[in-house]
């Protein structure tokens, strides 16, 4: 099996979960609503699963090394076939309690953290293998992500209204399934534990805490994951209460469907796909920071500001395309600039914190959107999101530390460069090996 083809399977793999991923996004909060009416709830059922989603992050990177990723990604996956089945299940069934549905989903959002981390893990191997450039890679994946939102969204929006909300949530249990057999297929078997990690005696060189602390060590030396971390812990609460609250509620207010909820997830995605297809292909020629800061700052606050103002559907359909295309390159180039400064060896565990303190607000934002919306009101919540929005998306701004953003892009092309010179050394080397040995092989 050649080496592109496991990059290919793996990005299938993902995007086929991905989009089911969608689906369920918007499944979800509008099963809690119809069957409780209660925005808090709505929000309640989000926290369950974020905040066990979080922790498997945070916690799970040194099981993830033992395990190996390739493994750990199999198996949640294969998991997540069952736990996020259970919903329609039981709601069909007639046993699916508020409590029994917080339950479930708390469980999913754990299995569901350490496949994702483990994901991360298996990704810069497979690229590195494939010889495809870094940030070209991650633009990729975060296009398939964005892509998946473009139609899964807006088509689940269409299938609640048709048929019902646990229908939508059996397709996504089905994705989980697909992307457990391609990853097994495709993406080869590598070593469960770095060498690096192991003693003379062939046992590990740290405890599973010891290891926790590394990755801790790590991410308290590095200034620019370290503000990255903060500054996504701040934006994810506000897009989780925007996304898992506000929207629906606005959606519930002014249309009495989820097809406006769709609408406005579907622009969204298609700037975001959208800018995603040119910024795949100038990349690699671009600058990090600029590109980063301003289209954050872009996608941001407007999005809140249309709602809060009540504007009419097509201005709030155009300002969530054109934040979608301002934010199509922040996930690119954030991943890139972390696979490039984290150590292979510690990808799993850093990778996993990083994920958990930048969406450990995720939880609390479900929560703060559903109390601001039933006791200030949806406008004043909404107000209340930009502004915060708009202070976060202003940090890059006030340290030159970001701007090592561009440091890290010029870093991995000298190391490109090295690899390249040093292949063609041992290319120059072994054919001057063969050019002396041949002679001898003449003689009789």
């Amino acid at each position: 099996m050649s080496r592109r083809a496991a990059f290919t399977g793996l990005m299938t793999a993902e995007g086929i979960s991905l989009f089911g991923s969608r689906m369920t996004f918007v499944a979800v909060p509008w099963l809690v609503l119809v069957t409780t009416g209660s925005a808090t709830q709505t929000g309640v059922v989000a926290f369950a699963e974020m905040l066990p989603y979080v922790l498997a992050c945070a916690s799970g990177g040194p099981l993830i090394d033992r395990l190996g990723p390739r493994r750990t990604s199999i198996a949640m996956d294969a998991v997540s076939v069952v736990a996020v089945g259970a919903i329609p299940v039981l709601h069909r069934a007639g046993h699916l309690t508020f409590g029994l549905l917080v339950t479930v989903v708390a469980v999913a959002g754990l299995i569901r953290g350490l496949g994702d981390t483990a994901k991360r893990a298996v990704f810069p191997r497979v690229v590195a293998s494939a010889g495809v450039d870094l940030t070209r890679a991650t633009a990729i994946h975060d296009g398939l992500a964005r892509a998946g939102t473009l139609i899964g969204a807006p088509l689940a929006g269409v299938l609640v209204a048709a048929t019902d909300a646990p229908s939508v949530l059996l397709i996504d249990a089905a994705s989980f399934g697909v992307a457990a057999f391609l990853v097994a297929l495709f993406v080869p078997v590598a070593a469960r534990t770095n060498a690096a990690e192991i003693n003379p005696s062939g046992e590990l060189r740290l405890s599973y805490v010891g290891q926790l602390r590394e990755g801790i060590a790590f991410v308290r030396r590095d200034r620019l994951m370290l503000g990255i971390m903060l500054m996504l812990f701040l934006t994810n609460l506000l897009d989780q209460a925007y996304g898992s609250v506000f929207v629906p509620v606005w959606a519930k207010e002014f249309f009495g469907s989820p097809i406006g909820l769709g609408l406005a997830s579907g622009a969204f995605a298609a700037g975001a796909v959208t800018g995603n297809l040119a910024y795949t292909v100038l990349a690699p020629r671009l600058p990090r920071f600029a590109p980063f800061a301003v289209g954050f700052l872009l996608g941001g606050a407007p999005r809140f500001l249309t709602l809060a103002f009540d504007a009419p559907l097509w201005t709030v359909i155009s300002v969530a395309f054109a934040a979608g295309v301002g934010l199509s390159v922040v996930n690119p180039i954030l991943g890139a600039v972390g696979y490039e400064r984290i150590p292979e060896r510690l990808q799993a565990r850093v990778q996993g914190l990083a994920i958990a303190l930048s969406w450990a607000g995720i939880p609390l934002g479900s929560l703060l959107g559903g109390w601001l919306a039933d006791h200030v009101g949806l406008r004043s919540a909404l107000l209340l999101g930009a502004a915060a929005y708009l202070v976060a998306t202003l940090l890059p701004f006030t340290s030159r530390v970001w701007r090592q953003m561009d440091r890290s892009s010029a870093v991995a092309q000298r190391a490109q460069e090295a690899q390249e010179a040093q292949r063609a050394q041992e290319a120059q080397e072994a054919q001057e090996a063969q050019e002396v040995q041949e002679p001898v092989a003449a003689r009789p």
